[in-house]
């Protein structure tokens, strides 16, 4: 048996709230990495598994969809029944869906394992951002939450050199068996350390609520998802997404008339809570689907390897690991406040964009700037719209509000993604004159060198145009927030 963690004091914080942090970032880390370190095998599963292109989608979407469509169930499951048991949980489940994806022979088992792996993930993605919200103190919180975040961008870009050096040096499982020790290790941390809190009414738990809104979002990643390789028009996604419009919609007046709700839809009337809202969504919306294709283009026009690929957009999430590890970040926001914190990010976002897109074709130097300035813009903007998004919340609803901060998360990014790949391929189909096909196809078929120019020159211009509307978006985006959240200061103030 191990001694009670000690009561955290609210003004104060929690005595070992930094050890604390250390260890629900570990936690966090592990569900990060498996975003994106699955990537790199695929050329492994498909040889040593015999995966079809079907089954490499729903292993990499098994993840995603059930992680994406608990966020908000998970959240409230641990305002209710403890942060920490949730935050355990979510560790148990995370490290026997990875040995179990680390140890499957079959596609099968591999995509459940998956599917296994993102309920914990769901569950660890809100408990370590709401545990963060009660442990410090209000004054401490911006640099906190900077941390936090910063640990997702490493996550994001480690992804593909760690699993990119796993794969050297051992078999396809191992990327999955290494997430063991680390979740055995932040598993006793949390037990040892970490204070348990929940909301103190024990409001009942809103069973269709929770059907509902995991119904709905899954529906909505699946089309969003869906779109860019089905088609837009085809049933494939318009099914899906009626059916989540639908099941959302209903969602929405269940929400309104329960007295308890999961989702209190009152928050959705503070203009702190929308502006926030809508610069996150239009953040992750600009920043996840550029830098999807800034990828595709290193790796498919300048001809760089995933590792090598990987490595040049590392400065992106370093340059944010710097300035909040650093506290420079939350020094800046507090001197700024909040609204001119986001406007001012998301403009040096939306500037690292522009650069990419105009400065691509003079090499990478051009592509480093925009990387440095969307790095620096993140680094400001995403932390203060994190904070701004839970302090509109009460503290006994911190889950919830860990939960809509990932949901608006996945659902701008992969919109992003979606919106723009779309622009992309529809200028890359008019460059080359056919029918919108892939890259590789295009160049595949392609009869001489001149041709093969003409369709690389396609592409490039493809990405510019979508980097534009991803730094348009983003602009927008710091623009809304910082206006709504200007006036719901003034309000308060008066």
């Amino acid at each position: 048996m191990t001694a009670p963690a000690p009561v955290a004091d609210v003004s104060q914080g929690h005595p070992q709230r930094w050890l604390i942090l250390g260890v629900i970032c570990l936690a966090q880390l592990t569900v990060l990495l498996d975003n994106t370190i699955l990537n790199v095998a695929i050329p492994s599963l498909t040889s040593e598994l015999g995966a079809a292109t079907s089954d490499i989608q729903w292993m990499i979407n098994a993840y995603s969809l059930v992680q994406s469509g608990l966020l908000l169930t998970a959240g409230s499951a641990a305002d209710r029944y403890g942060r920490k048991k949730m935050l355990a949980a979510g560790l148990v489940l995370f490290g026997v869906g990875s040995l179990v994806a680390g140890l499957a022979d079959s596609t099968a088992q591999l995509i459940a394992a998956r599917a296994g792996m993102g309920v914990g993930g769901a569950l660890l993605m809100t408990t370590t951002l709401a545990v963060a919200m009660q442990i410090f103190a209000p004054e401490e919180q911006p640099k906190a939450i900077g941390i936090w975040a910063a640990v997702n961008s490493l996550g994001f870009a480690a992804g593909p050199l760690l699993g990119g050096f796993m794969l050297n040096h051992f078999w396809w499982g191992a990327i999955f068996l290494i997430n063991l020790p680390v979740a055995a290790l932040a598993l006793v941390a949390v037990v040892i350390l970490v204070p348990e809190s929940k909301n103190p009414r024990g409001d009942r738990p809103d069973l269709l609520g929770a059907l509902l809104s995991t119904i709905g979002m899954a529906s909505l990643v699946f089309a969003i998802i869906s779109g860019p390789e089905h088609g837009w028009t085809s049933g494939r996604v318009l099914v899906p997404a009626a059916v989540a419009v639908g099941v959302l919609a209903a969602f929405a007046w269940w929400e309104s008339r329960i007295p308890h709700p999961m989702l209190d839809m009152h928050f959705f009337r503070d203009r702190r809570f929308t502006g926030a809202v809508a610069g996150a969504v239009l953040i992750t919306f600009g920043m996840g689907g550029s830098l999807f294709l800034l990828t595709q283009h290193m790796q498919f026009v300048l001809g760089y390897g995933p590792l090598e690929a990987g490595l040049r957009t590392a400065p992106l999430a370093l340059m944010i690991v710097a300035l909040n590890f650093t506290g420079v970040s939350a020094k800046w926001s507090a001197r700024l406040g909040t609204p001119l914190s986001i406007g001012l990010g998301m403009a040096v976002m939306a500037a690292g964009l522009l650069s990419i897109a105009t400065l691509t074709d003079h090499g990478y130097p051009g592509t480093l700037l925009g990387l440095v300035l969307i790095g620096a813009g993140a680094a400001v903007a995403s932390p203060a719209m994190a904070h701004a998004i839970m302090s509109a919340i009460p503290p006994e609803k911190a889950g919830v509000g860990a939960g809509i901060n990932g949901t608006v998360a996945e659902f701008g990014q992969g919109l992003g993604v979606a919106v723009l790949g779309a622009v992309l391929n529809a200028r890359f189909a008019a460059g080359i004159s056919v029918a919108a096909v892939s890259l590789p196809g295009a160049l595949a078929e392609a009869g001489s060198g001149s041709e093969r120019a003409r369709i690389t020159e396609a592409f490039a211009s493809g990405l510019e145009s979508s980097q534009l509307v991803g730094a348009v978006a983003v602009l927008l985006g710091g623009v809304v927030a910082g206006v709504l959240l200007r006036r719901a200061e003034r309000r308060e103030a008066a």
